[in-house]
């Protein structure tokens, strides 16, 4: 049978303004960061996908080297834009991203236009699309002069390859300058891609105050620690989590007692909300205004609803938030 999305979808999401641009997000976006690559079951995260959009999320957020193997997310979703997805490509805010490591030699990173180009033209490919509607580079190039990575992404958009444009992993001061240069361009940034979560707050130093600063959005990646922020960890390292495995981007290492003393009492603080630890470390991040959306994962169906359900509670007393600073600090 085919596919049809919940036509309630809309009624179930809240959408925010990115930044002083018209377009709006949802507040939850969902990335395929992990769990939708070729080493992954295609009817799971498919599920995933249509529980998405069904529940209103309308923009999915890729890179070319997700997967793994690097470039199988990008591929998996083209199918299943075919498949379930191809006559709503006009509700849908698809991003990718090119910078990190994707194939051999010179140009397979970084941000040189010849690398930007290359990745913008191989993503469109995998993904059978005419167009992404945010297109990023993923990480700032020590090599390259800011002016010719954020010169591709301007032609980049005016070939129409890409709708709008965006930075990740940008420190306060790349970030305005390269801010600034496509404002020259004519081509504004619509939005950064932060890593930023209660336990990992250097966005605060600056970077929040030189997006809202300029009108742009920001959508924070990682928004749970790499599931630090959930109840995983609450009595140790588990032999099945992230970080009991020997590679990842969580080590064994950084769950030490003094972070498994603040998970434990960011919990109950949670608890007290009514909601789970991972949910209030989303809402958390939703009640900053300068936040447009926040970027989740998911393994499966009902930790993608969990996330969800933060949604019902953003709003924070000023007690919780005085709590909650001094747990942190």
């Amino acid at each position: 049978m085919n596919y049809q999305p919940d036509p309630e979808r809309y009624e179930r999401m809240t959408y925010r303004r990115c930044g002083k641009s018209g377009l709006k997000l949802p507040a939850i976006s969902l990335g395929l960061w992990h769990n939708f690559g070729g080493v992954d079951v295609f009817e799971n995260y498919r599920e995933i996908l249509r529980t998405a959009f069904d529940r209103g999320i309308t923009h999915f957020d890729l890179a070319n080297n997700y997967g793994p193997p690097p470039g199988s997310a990008e591929e998996n979703f083209g199918q299943l834009i075919k498949k379930d997805f191809g006559g709503y490509r006009d509700e849908l805010i698809i991003s990718s991203k090119a910078g990190y490591l994707m194939w051999p030699g010179p140009y397979g990173e970084w941000g040189s236009k010849k690398s930007l180009f290359a990745s913008i033209d191989q993503s469109l490919k995998r993904m059978q699309l005419d167009y992404v509607d945010i297109f990023y580079s993923h990480r700032p190039d020590p090599d390259t002069p800011l002016e010719e990575t954020m010169g591709a992404l301007d032609l980049i958009v005016r070939q129409g390859k890409a709708l709008y444009v965006g930075i990740s992993n940008y420190k306060a001061e790349e970030a305005e300058r390269a801010i600034a240069i496509l404002k020259d361009l004519g081509t504004p940034c619509l939005i950064h891609q932060p890593k930023y979560s209660m336990l990992e707050r250097w966005v605060e130093g600056g970077l929040l105050d030189v997006l809202e600063r300029n009108g742009v959005g920001c959508i924070p990646f990682s928004p749970l620690a790499q599931g630090m922020l959930t109840d995983k960890y609450l009595k140790g390292i588990p032999t099945d989590s992230r970080a009991a495995r020997a590679s990842g981007y969580l080590q064994e290492g950084q769950i030490t007692p003094e972070v498994i003393q603040k998970i434990k009492k960011l919990n109950e603080i949670a608890s007290e909300r009514g909601q789970t630890l991972a949910q209030m470390a989303l809402s958390w991040l939703l009640k900053d205004p300068r936040v447009t959306s926040v970027l989740i994962g998911a393994s499966r169906v009902s930790q993608l609803e969990d996330s969800l359900k933060c949604l019902e509670n953003t709003e924070f007393s000023e007690v919780e938030l005085a709590s909650i600073e001094g747990i942190l600090w």
